[in-house]
């Protein structure tokens, strides 16, 4: 069995509010719009998964959090840059709940040195709503679009 070693860690978090998922819309030159989730990748200097998901959602949102819950895994082929080491990237996905967000208390480098537009939007958490925007990675799109009772679900009382 070949084990392809993991080489960079992400965590996104499936960000619900109400009705609302609440997704970035990216705009870069040269390349169609895409939407995804708020989240990026775990550094160093985080002490666990969840903790980068915090930090990384106060960057691109200036947003706070609550309930979360680990909902999907994707894991993909990873070249780093420069050559740097290749293996997979996993990407960490968590259904949570917004607590609060202020889009003015948003930092890091995507405010700082953004590369194209980052715009918080807002779209319906049905079927048509995620068919409406171009979700990346496509994996997660088809997981929310057969799932999106089941993950409801994970906020259910009962649940424990």
């Amino acid at each position: 069995m070949t084990v392809r070693p993991v080489v960079k860690r992400t965590a996104r978090a499936v960000l619900l509010d109400g009705d609302d998922l609440i997704l970035i819309k990216r705009t870069k030159s040269g390349v169609d719009p895409y939407w995804v989730t708020p989240g990026g990748g775990v550094e160093p200097t985080d002490p666990t998964v969840v903790d980068a998901l915090h930090r990384e959602v106060s960057e691109e949102l200036g947003a706070k959090i609550t309930d979360v819950v680990p909902c999907f895994v994707d894991t993909v082929e990873h070249i780093g840059e420069d050559g740097g080491a290749t293996g997979v990237k996993v990407q960490h996905f968590f259904v949570c709940r917004l607590e609060s967000m202020d889009p003015a208390l948003r930092h890091g480098p995507e405010v700082d040195e953004p590369a194209g537009e980052y715009e918080i939007v807002r779209v319906p958490f049905t079927r048509v709503g995620i068919a409406s925007v171009h979700l990346v990675p496509l994996s997660l799109r088809h997981y929310l679009d057969g799932n999106i009772e089941g993950v409801r679900a994970m906020h259910a009382p009962d649940l424990g």
